[in-house]
C-alpha cells in the first residue's frame, strides 16, 4: 500500500500544494512552524476520518477560507484508488472514494491503513490510561471496522446516561427505568469492546515482545485492565455489574465504570515500566508497540501501513534511530524534520522542502 500524490487546497496554512510521493522514503524538511505536520496530518486524516490534534475540524480550513479541501490518490494490491474529502465551516464533511459517497467515515479504514509515530506516543507507556487507549482502539478500528462502530456507539449512550445520572442527582432520585436502557446499551456494546481489546492486547504482546528483545534484550509484557472485572466478558455479566455500581454512579453524577476508564499495563522485565521504567526503557516500549501495530495490520490486512513519522527521529537515540530505520527501509514513510541529517537517505529517498505552506523543493 503506498500514496501516489496528495494535493491540499486551503488546508492549515496550505493554499494550494499538490506533493508526488515516492513508494518509500519521504523526507518532508524544513524549519519549525512552516507546515510540514500538516501533510501528514492530512493523511491521516483521511485515513481515519478525524485529526489527530485537531479539537474541531473548522481549525483545518486555512484562515480567511470558507472550505479545506484535499485530493489524495493511493494503490493497493488490488487496485488504485482516488479519494476526496472537502471540510465546510459547519464541519460537516463531504467524502468520496473512486467517486463513490463515503456516508460512515468509518468506512475510510477500509481503504487506507496509516500508522502515526510522533513524539506523543513516546507517551504511551508513562501517559495517562486515555493515551493507550486511543492506541488500541485506533490499531483495532483500522482492522475491524465494526468495532469503531460499536466504540461510537457506546459514547454515545455513555453521554446519555451521564445526563440522566446528572439529572437523577439533582432531583434525589434513586433510580429510573430509562438507566436499564442505556446500562443494557453499554453492556452489550461494552462486552463486545472488551474481548477484542483482551485479544489484541495478546497479540499485540507477542509482536512488541519479539521487537523489544531485538532493541534492548529486555522482556516486554503487556496486560489488558478492564475497568469492569468479570468471570466472563458477556453482555449479561456486564451489565449485572453495571446495577451494581447504580447507587453510587447516581451519587457521583457520572459513570464510575466502564471501557471508557480500561488501561493496559505495559511491563520492562516483569516491572511496571510507567512506574519503574527509565526514559529510555519507556521509549523502547512505546516503539516496540508502534512497530507491532503496523506489523500486525500487515498479517491481517495483508499490506503494510503507510508510516507517517512526525519529527520522531529527533527523539531516538541512535541505536533506536538505526532499528527503526533498518525496520521501514522497504515500506512506503513520510518523515518529516527540521535536520535531514537525522534521516538515513537510501536510494529511494525523495525530499520535500517546506517553507510558510508552500513546497518549494
Amino acid at each position: 500500500m503506498y500514496i501516489k500524490t496528495l494535493k491540499l487546497s486551503n488546508f492549515r496554512n496550505y493554499k494550494s500544494a499538490r506533493l508526488e510521493f515516492s513508494p518509500y522514503t519521504n523526507v518532508i524538511y524544513g524549519n519549525n512552524a512552516q507546515g510540514k505536520t500538516n501533510i501528514l496530518e492530512a493523511v491521516y486524516l483521511f485515513s481515519q476520518g478525524r485529526s489527530h490534534r485537531a479539537r474541531s475540524d473548522r481549525e483545518l480550513i486555512r484562515f480567511g477560507e470558507g472550505f479545506a479541501k484535499l485530493d489524495i490518490e493511493f494503490s493497493d494490491e488490488r487496485r488504485d484508488h482516488f479519494g476526496q474529502m472537502q471540510i465546510l465551516k459547519n464541519g460537516r464533511k463531504a467524502v468520496s472514494v473512486n467517486h463513490v459517497h463515503i456516508v460512515k467515515l468509518s468506512a475510510l479504514m477500509n481503504y487506507l491503513n496509516v500508522v502515526m509515530f510522533s513524539p506523543e506516543d513516546l507517551d504511551l507507556v508513562k501517559g495517562s490510561p486515555g493515551v493507550r487507549r486511543r492506541f488500541i482502539d485506533s490499531s483495532i478500528s483500522q482492522l475491524y471496522p465494526s468495532y469503531l462502530s460499536s466504540l461510537i456507539d457506546y459514547n454515545k449512550a455513555l453521554n446519555q446516561k451521564n445526563s440522566l445520572l446528572k439529572l437523577l442527582r439533582a432531583r434525589g432520585a434513586a433510580s429510573d427505568p430509562t438507566l436499564d436502557i442505556w446500562n443494557e446499551q453499554l453492556a452489550e456494546h461494552g462486552a463486545r469492546i472488551m474481548r477484542a481489546r483482551l485479544e489484541f492486547s495478546e497479540l499485540i504482546e507477542t509482536a512488541a515482545k519479539k521487537i523489544q528483545a531485538e532493541i534492548s534484550r529486555e522482556q516486554l509484557g503487556i496486560k489488558y485492565v478492564p475497568s469492569i472485572k468479570t468471570d466472563e466478558m458477556t453482555a449479561q455479566a456486564v451489565l449485572e455489574k453495571l446495577k451494581e455500581y447504580e447507587r453510587r454512579e447516581i451519587d457521583a453524577a457520572s459513570s464510575l465504570h466502564g471501557i471508557q476508564r480500561d488501561d493496559i499495563e505495559i511491563y520492562v522485565n516483569e516491572r511496571e515500566a510507567r512506574l519503574f521504567g527509565s526514559q529510555g526503557q519507556q521509549r523502547t516500549a512505546a516503539l516496540s508497540l508502534k512497530i507491532a501495530q503496523a506489523d500486525y495490520i500487515k498479517e491481517v490486512k495483508g499490506e503494510y501501513p503507510v508510516l507517517l513519522l512526525d519529527d520522531i527521529m529527533s527523539e531516538l537515540d541512535i541505536n533506536r534511530r538505526m532499528y527503526l530505520a533498518e525496520r521501514i527501509r522497504d515500506k512506503q514513510v513520510l518523515i518529516t524534520s527540521t535536520d535531514t541529517d537525522l534521516i538515513d537517505k537510501a536510494t529511494e529517498t525523495k525530499l520535500f522542502r517546506i517553507e510558510n505552506g508552500m513546497v518549494v523543493e
